[in-house]
């Protein structure tokens, strides 16, 4: 990645890009079915970008049905491995010689910080499909101890069509998690990108087929959720779902499998995560600078945001102190300007429901010790990094997923009574452990409920490591690493009878 641009510059390439609008359905775009469009619209601004094809159960229906005809030619399932991991890699090359044009139109759609989808987002979804590309050919399947007279032979198959439902947090990583995979292991793929965010997902589609990922195989139909999203959840050729989203509409998927095919499904939903720090945490100026980091990155629009921090008491004046210093390195304004690290919330809905907890949490009685209102910057959504003290772990903003960037201090009078409270929500999905000692660090980090927890940072591991979730937070698989490619498989066994 090249260095980053000026604000002119960006605004220069905004001004110019080519902005996709239409499903993408066998190898070309086309107009929904209906003729009906959504508005996609800036959060910055106010301004709506451009008029999205809004896809139904019509769409979805052609949309299906090619790719299993795809799937079925085996143009892409039966080809080898290794030709496949190839044409990845050079879909994948594609991204990178168009990862600024990505990289601003995310931005656009979004509201995220363009330094931070040219230095994060861009480079980690091309990581993330060369990672699984290289998998593609190195993937064993396996023989069972059968004996002398028999050969059990446990192949892995592909699944067949799958649909990637996506948020709008994370347009392009969060394709390339599910994309990845899932093409890997010679799937047909409908995907239903948010209906906020999906001009990146449809431009991806394009460079596919360019790339040399036959017509078919990458289908998109952008969409409002109770249209496009249901028809994917009930559709009987669908033979898995992969959803990422709250954990409210996680649900319906397991309802919409149980009313339909009983196909697969895999979630990755909410979270409530803690910043857990112990009384033996040391060098607090880093474990501040995590801290901010988990609750504000992407203006706290981020599943894992560590959006408690359950501090034990003996080091709670000095770290608060150190956080309030290290949120003043977060500025917040234009998304195009390289020098903000915080741009603007997703929606005028999604704005109004942060404000409403910040809110809330001024009612039950907590202080405010930075931010806590909106920033006015002409017509656009944003909102003032927040942090809350005198937290209490019934209270409103220390149970339920805010979604912003809003975080609480709760003190806690010991580590076992921090650790009490860290695992005292519905979600388990990530938490972050701060301890300078090692057998602490062992014994905390086993105990605590969540899928992930880093210790002495803020991390969601990497490519190599499964990501999901305990409790509400997760269901039926991970993504990331080798198990997910597992989930986009059927186990098959074949038995050789070899006895004389």
């Amino acid at each position: 990645m090249s260095k980053l641009l000026t604000l002119s510059e960006y605004r220069d390439l905004a001004f110019n890009l080519v902005l996709p609008v239409q499903a993408y359905i066998n190898g070309q775009f086309v107009t929904a079915l209906s003729g009906k469009t959504m508005p996609t619209v800036n959060p910055a601004t106010g301004a709506v970008l451009a008029q999205i094809s809004a896809c139904n159960e019509d769409d979805v229906n052609v949309a299906v049905a090619n790719a299993k005809s795809t799937f079925s030619t085996g143009s892409w399932a039966n080809m080898h491995p290794t030709a496949r991991k190839k044409i990845m890699l050079k879909f994948t090359d594609l991204i990178g010689k168009n990862s600024r044009e990505l990289a601003v139109m995310e931005s656009l759609e979004s509201g995220k910080p363009i330094r931070e989808c040219e230095l994060v987002d861009l480079p980690e979804t091309i990581h993330c499909m060369e990672w699984h590309a290289e998998a593609a050919d190195k993937i064993y399947d396996q023989l069972s101890p059968s004996g002398h007279n028999a050969v059990g032979l446990i192949v892995r198959e592909p699944i067949g069509v799958v649909a990637c439902v996506l948020p709008w947090n994370f347009p392009l990583m969060m394709v390339a998690w599910k994309l990845g995979p899932a093409l890997a292991m010679g799937n047909s793929v409908v995907i239903k990108p948010a209906e906020q965010t999906s001009m990146t997902t449809l431009r991806l589609a394009e460079l596919a087929l360019e790339a040399g990922i036959p017509a078919g195989v990458i289908n998109v139909v952008p969409g409002y959720g109770h249209e496009a999203g249901q028809a994917l959840g009930l559709h009987n050729d669908v033979q898995m779902v992969s959803f990422t989203g709250s954990t409210e509409i996680g649900r319906k998927f397991l309802e919409f499998s149980a009313q339909s095919n009983l196909k697969k499904i895999v979630l990755e939903c909410g979270g409530k995560n803690p910043s857990v720090v112990l009384s033996d945490a040391e060098n607090l100026d880093s474990v501040a600078e995590h801290i901010v980091y988990a609750a504000l990155w992407n203006m706290g629009q981020n599943c894992t945001a560590n959006s408690r921090v359950i501090v034990h008491k003996s080091v709670k004046i000095e770290l608060t102190a150190k956080i309030l210093q290290a949120m003043k390195e977060w500025d917040t304004g234009d998304p195009l300007d390289p020098s903000n690290a915080l741009g603007a919330i997703i929606s005028q809905e999604h704005y109004d429901k942060i404000c409403n907890y910040i809110s809330k949490g001024k009612e039950e009685g907590a202080m405010v010790l930075a931010g806590g209102e909106p920033i006015v910057i002409g017509n656009g959504l944003f909102i003032a990094p927040t942090l809350f003290d005198d937290v209490t772990p019934d209270m409103t903003i220390a149970r339920e997923e805010i979604f912003g960037p809003v975080f609480a201090m709760i003190t806690a009078n010991s580590n076992e009574q921090a650790l009490d409270i860290a695992n005292d929500t519905c979600y388990g999905l990530h938490a972050s452990l701060y301890t300078s000692n090692g057998i602490n660090a062992q014994r905390y980090a086993r105990k605590l409920q969540a899928g992930t927890v880093s210790v002495n940072c803020y991390s969601e591991g990497d490519i190599s490591t499964p990501f999901g979730g305990y409790k509400l937070s997760g269901f039926g698989g991970r993504d990331n690493s080798l198990q997910a490619h597992e989930q986009y498989t059927e186990t098959k066994t074949i038995w050789l009878d070899i006895s004389e």
